[in-house]
């Protein structure tokens, strides 16, 4: 799919990765573009820079994406592209508490579902359509220091994959957005363990999402070195294990983590 021309939904569209996707779908040509936070001030003011449309919308709740969406289709009339860009990350382990656990699950997986469940069945209609789901290389490694994070990305992941794998014949295309460290507010402090080949700047992985959907490539890698550690995880998953574990050893040493971030 080439960008050019097309109507495009982004959310977490205010900042970090979305705001770096929403300018270079704006300078790719896009016919029209809505971008949906929680981040009201910062949404309405890339909003005006880019002549986008602008709607608050919490992706966790079902009702907000189903009324983002419908107003996206009374706008442009379609959706040609649906980019599921809105995470949050909590620290720790199975010690985190329901309320986090629900919270990680309903933005970073709830969320794609919502929006397949809304907008799947007119791009079925249509014959076409994309979905872009930012998860992560947390969804094809691990994220060491954060039990949810780890598990939601998986699961994000693992619905990209469905959707393609059941729509893919009826002309829906599915992309999974896999960096590891990103500019962003969830790493204003630092990568942490994800930043250990560098961190990206939302430009360049824009650029990388852009080439990806134009290829209709599935997965989508920023950072090459994700896809040589995915590879040695399934060529020998014991071993990888036994790698991850001495990562979090190093990390777990006092001042260990924090220093990295």
């Amino acid at each position: 799919m080439k960008i050019q021309g097309k109507n495009i939904v982004v959310t977490g569209g205010a900042s970090g990765i979305g705001k770096g996707l929403v300018k270079r779908f704006k300078q790719e040509g896009a016919a029209n573009i809505l971008i949906a936070d929680i981040n009201a001030e910062e949404l309405d003011a890339l909003a005006a820079e880019v002549g986008a449309s602008a709607c608050f919308c919490d992706v966790s709740n079902e009702e907000d994406i189903k009324n983002m969406i419908a107003m996206a289709e009374r706008q442009f009339g379609h959706i040609d592209l649906y980019c599921g860009n809105a995470g949050i990350f909590a620290e720790g382990g199975v010690e985190t508490s329901n309320a986090a656990w629900e919270k990680v699950w309903g933005v970073n997986v709830m969320s794609h579902v919502y929006a397949a469940r809304h907008a799947l069945p007119k791009m079925i209609e249509r014959g076409e359509g994309c979905f872009l789901i930012t998860a992560s290389a947390a969804g094809l490694l691990s994220q060491i220091g954060s039990a949810s994070y780890s598990v939601s990305k998986h699961a994000a992941l693992s619905l990209a994959e469905w959707l393609l794998i059941t729509h893919g014949e009826q002309g829906v295309g599915v992309s999974a957005l896999c960096p590891q460290a990103v500019e962003s507010k969830m790493t204003e402090q630092g990568g942490g363990v994800a930043g250990l080949d560098g961190m990206l700047t939302a430009d360049v992985v824009a650029e990388e999402v852009v080439q990806a959907i134009a290829e209709e490539r599935f997965l989508v890698l920023p950072h090459p070195e994700v896809e040589q550690y995915f590879q040695k995880k399934a060529n020998d998953y014991p071993r990888w294990i036994r790698g991850m574990q001495r990562l979090q050893q190093q990390f777990s040493l006092p001042g260990g983590f924090e220093k990295s971030r």
